[in-house]
């Protein structure tokens, strides 16, 4: 799978009925620029106000999710973020002249097909991700339903779903890789109960719905009351229960359709996170109430994730250099030489590894009864860190050094004790010119900025 991000490469239309709502509504989905995501735009309102696909406007959650940003709403918005997210996209603009997207057949099957065949187009800045390194999960006290998501390398979802009723018991369903959804899982169409439907009826709800694009479970008797508001709702002469115990003449796609369907909600509801999730999802009676309540939580751990800005690596991989390599680029030696390890470097980053040992020459003296790492040697060991970012790129290494010029906005935010690790990671703020790099550094211990600090170093050919 890509690391870029990625949008349609041309306009897609689509027309249909709204679930709930049932009115005509015209679909167009368009491309979007990097880092757009995906948003609403309601062409049937003056001055076309745009809802984003964000967690944070979820209203309602009563048989679909519904989105509500100053008072304009988006019904039933889970399906086509599903199908966007299903397949492989990031950013996309989804004009609508109507307050929910068109039902199609109950399934993403329809938009996956209109997003096939327009093709997809990779695009210039990388995606970004939310990766799950420990366990995080949401229950509903009230219903039991449980969302939890363990650390993976890929997107992962397990839904287990048990309706409690003969017709439709216990059913799982499971996805791999968002590469199984277009065949596995976006043909699942929606389902109801026809106890549930009699109060969808009575509610005023679903005037778009009929046998074509919602599965309907028989769970009770069909009395002759119940016949004739069917037949009413879906504008039939007849309607009857087949030897499956499913309402009329429709066909299963998967004898676990349901659970398939559940499924593609937990991927429609999960795509308002705003991010890509590296994580596997388990899912236990998966609901858009426990889904989004989920979705929030996951939407909070990103956010606090991208203010640490904290890198992302295995430590167990083989460095870019290990102490030999770095001895060859810096000309630093024990004691003060304070990397231990390049773990990432690129034209514009590099990130670094300090193992803080009790066995450091400076806790002999620095603080001995309580030993805290010195600031000083903290901002040392990060522009030493830097200084690989310029060294690594010259020809001759060896012919040049680097010297501080200025530091400012530099920040202690917790101490640093033996047996610590930190990293750092320094980000270049401007292309270096005439031997003049800006830097931005940060040193993580876990999850936690320690220190941070505006560099500006001066690489200079060594004298001889």
């Amino acid at each position: 799978m890509s690391d870029k991000q990625k949008t349609i490469k041309e306009d897609i239309s689509l027309s249909g009925i709204g679930l709930h709502t049932g009115k005509e509504v015209n679909l167009t989905i368009k491309p979007a620029k990097e880092n757009t995501g995906f948003v609403f735009v309601r062409t049937d309102l003056e001055g076309r106000p745009q809802v984003e696909a964000d967690v944070n406007y979820v209203t309602t959650t009563e048989r679909g999710t519904t989105l509500e940003k100053l008072g304009v709403k988006i019904h039933t918005c889970e399906h086509l973020l599903a199908a966007l997210v299903g397949m492989d996209l990031d950013n996309a603009i989804l004009e609508m002249n109507s307050a929910e997207p068109p039902i199609l057949d109950g399934s993403s099957k329809f938009f996956v097909e209109a997003i096939e065949k327009v093709g997809i187009v990779e695009q210039d800045l990388p995606r970004e991700y939310l990766v799950i390194k420990e366990v995080m999960n949401y229950i509903d006290p009230s219903t039991g339903s449980e969302l939890t998501v363990i650390p993976a390398d890929d997107y992962e979802i397990t839904t287990m779903v048990d309706f409690g009723t003969k017709v439709l018991g216990t059913q799982n369903a499971s996805m791999k890789n968002l590469s199984e959804f277009k065949d596995e899982i976006a043909p699942a169409r929606t389902f109801s109960f026809l106890h549930e439907l009699e109060q969808l009826l009575d509610a005023n709800l679903i005037k778009g719905g009929d046998i074509s694009n919602a599965i309907v479970y028989v769970d009770k008797e069909l009395t002759p009351a119940t016949t004739e508001k069917l037949k009413v709702a879906f504008g039939k002469e007849e309607v009857s229960i087949r030897p499956n115990g499913i309402l009329d003449n429709l066909t299963l796609n998967f004898t676990n359709e349901a659970a398939r369907h559940k499924l593609l909600d937990v991927i429609g509801d999960l795509a308002l996170v705003g991010v890509r999730i590296k994580g596997r999802v388990i899912a236990n009676k998966p609901g858009h109430f426990v889904n989004t309540q989920f979705a929030k939580k996951l939407n909070r751990q990103y956010k606090l994730q991208k203010r640490k800005n904290v890198p992302d690596f295995d430590l167990k991989a083989e460095p870019v250099f290990d102490i030999n390599g770095i001895m060859k680029l810096l000309p630093h030696r024990p004691p003060f030489l304070l990397v231990d390890k390049i773990m990432e470097l690129s034209d514009t980053h590099v990130v670094g590894l300090k193992n803080v040992s009790m066995n450091e020459p400076f806790f002999i003296g620095h603080f001995p009864k309580e030993p805290v790492m010195p600031g000083v040697l903290q901002i040392e060991a990060m522009a030493q860190v830097g200084g690989i970012l310029v060294l690594a790129n010259v020809p001759d290494p060896e012919n040049y050094s680097t010297y501080f010029v200025k530091m400012d906005n530099v920040k202690f935010k917790k101490k640093v004790v033996p047996g610590d690790q930190v990293i750092f990671k320094i980000e270049l703020i401007e292309p270096i010119r005439r031997g003049i790099v800006h830097m931005q550094g940060y040193g993580y211990v876990g999850d936690s900025v320690v220190v941070e600090a505006e560099l500006m170093a001066q690489v200079a050919k060594t004298k001889i």
